[in-house]
């Protein structure tokens, strides 16, 4: 893999599709159409790639997830990944942005669903019944789609709805999407403050006030909702992004520091190794050997 300086940013206009918000495609020939996804790239949207047969591999965040059998894999915003998938591949993409699912559903909604949490594991198999079950809905969709009737977006979204719950079923067999609460609310409000100002702010008491709330409040609605105090998910998300410029750009360490904040290079190095056993050069190292 080379390393570049900068991470390409996608948004819906890559896919020059009518609706801005939400676009469905098969998977045939998928990288012919839009050479950009087999490099690394980060995106503004949501996209499933629902496979029934393929070869290849989706890297999300350096997980890689082999095309090797029939699967619904999740891509969130901002993760960064790359696709290598076969030119006759089968099976659909859906791509779509929290403001089209949010013009109809309450906005916590969509993050409620289990698949979509932030430690979540990007993609689930489809069992044979699954497979003939998926393949009516996105029928569904795909039809409504093409159709381009009065009404449509509106359409497009309750379908897209049902296949999300469908996903959850999958995703989380056993279990229940969380009910709506207020405590739910607010370690969602929080951590969309700390994608937005972790490069500047680093410590939950500036969080708490923005959320109008106590830091100790904080930690006790981390703990009880994610079992992580609210510093921890401040550092992992600094980790992350560390581990993401380590891994895909040039950038020097000093670089990446100033980047993400730090006073100097050293207290970044110390952060770094504390967070996860290892220096920044070690980690960089390692994922090229």
């Amino acid at each position: 893999m080379i390393q570049t300086r900068e991470i390409v940013v996608c948004d819906m206009a890559l896919f020059g599709s009518e609706l801005r918000h939400f676009y469905l495609r098969t998977l045939t020939g998928l990288l012919e159409q839009f050479p950009i996804l087999e490099f690394p790239h980060k995106q503004s949207f949501y996209t499933l790639f629902i496979v029934e047969e393929a070869e290849g591999e989706v890297i999300i965040d350096n997980q890689k997830i082999r095309l090797d059998a029939p699967q619904v894999i999740i891509i969130k915003p901002r993760c960064i990944n790359s696709i290598n998938i076969n030119r006759k591949a089968k099976g659909k993409m859906i791509c779509f942005t929290e403001d089209f699912f949010s013009l109809r559903y309450n906005n916590n909604t969509l993050h409620q669903f289990s698949f979509l949490q932030n430690d979540a594991k990007p993609y689930t198999r489809l069992n044979n019944e699954g497979k003939n079950r998926w393949r009516v809905l996105i029928q569904l969709l795909s039809e409504e789609y093409n159709s381009k009737k009065r009404e449509t977006q509106n359409v497009l979204r309750s379908y897209l709805n049902i296949i999300l719950f469908e996903l959850e079923r999958l995703y989380n067999p056993i279990g229940l999407i969380k009910s709506h609460n207020l405590k739910h609310e607010k370690i969602h409000e929080f951590e969309r403050l700390i994608e937005e100002f972790f490069p500047i702010k680093k410590l939950p008491s500036e969080y708490a006030e923005m959320l109008n709330i106590s830091p100790n409040y904080l930690n006790k609605i981390c703990k009880e909702e994610t079992g992580c105090t609210a510093g921890d998910l401040i550092r992992k998300r600094i980790i992350i992004e560390a581990q993401r410029l380590l891994h895909y750009t040039n950038y020097s360490i000093k670089e990446i520091a100033d980047k993400l904040g730090f006073e100097n290079t050293s207290y970044f190095v110390t952060f770094f190794k504390k967070q996860t056993e290892i220096t920044p050069e070690q980690f960089r190292k390692n994922q090229f050997n």
